[in-house]
């Protein structure tokens, strides 16, 4: 945990000006721990922005409101201009090179991915564009991910990362908000991630607990995908495969482990 409060209050001098100070709040451990540490000693903070994907986990959605109801203001919540779900699903896609420039040539974006991450894109655009240059933004990055630093700084604004500046690492951060109450909802006992619930980039494990722990959440992405279907959005979920081939797999080891126990 931070050593000691003067360390913080020397830092917190250098982000004094004219500037406004906007924390970029993303609701999980580690954007929380820095807003309630930046508010516990008496960082100045403008504004705090959390941007609503649409497919945040209910759990998320209520963090968010407890931390509003612990810190005593509210948080500036942002959405997408257009649905995730509607720019993934029926969005019209314009060719932008080729015979075919300029025409609609595909329905919907379709899954995001390492090369696709058009949801990404609509985040970190709808942030800046809210923020805007005379700003300071606190982003909560934990010094043990500080190497994901390097793609942030982006637009002429001060760029803060205090967690970094105090060294705390993404296991302090959980510690720090379970102690302060916030467990968010226990989404952190079978996930290392809260962000989005359907997102290709996590890892095949998370993917396994979701479909077992939250059916109704994979149900969705399963009729999601059966919608891109028709369209022909869909260009693969996670590793060139989709949500039903996953779901094929996992039923697979289901059957297997169950046989196994039998087997015991």
């Amino acid at each position: 945990m931070v050593s000691s409060s003067s360390v913080l209050m020397e830092t917190n001098r250098i982000y004094e000006g004219d500037l406004s100070h906007i924390v970029s709040f993303s609701g999980g451990k580690d954007s929380t721990a820095m807003l309630l540490l930046l508010i516990e000693h008496g960082y100045r903070i403008d504004d705090i922005v959390f941007f609503d994907t649409g497919w945040e986990f209910p759990e998320m959605i209520e963090h968010i409101k407890q931390v509003e109801d612990y810190i005593g203001r509210k948080v500036t919540v942002l959405h997408p201009k257009i649905p995730f779900s509607d720019w993934m699903l029926r969005r019209e896609v314009v060719a932008r090179k080729g015979e075919n420039k300029g025409e609609v040539h595909r329905i919907g974006e379709g899954w995001p991915s390492p090369f696709r991450r058009w949801c990404t894109g609509q985040k970190i655009s709808a942030l800046h564009k809210y923020i805007g240059k005379n700003a300071v933004q606190y982003i909560g990055i934990a010094a043990d991910e500080a190497k994901r630093i390097e793609s942030k700084a982006v637009l002429k604004k001060e760029v803060r990362y205090p967690l970094i500046d105090w060294n705390l690492p993404e296991s302090d951060c959980l510690k720090y908000c379970y102690n302060r109450g916030f467990d968010w909802g226990g989404l952190y006992e079978y996930r290392s991630r809260v962000s989005c619930f359907c997102c290709p980039l996590q890892k095949i494990g998370s993917l396994r607990t979701l479909r077992r722990v939250r059916p109704e959440l994979w149900g969705k992405m399963l009729e999601w995908e059966i919608e891109m279907e028709k369209t022909g959005a869909n260009q693969g979920f996670k590793g060139w495969k989709t949500v039903h081939d996953l779901d094929r797999r996992f039923a697979c080891e289901d059957r297997q482990l169950d046989l196994f126990e039998t087997a015991k």
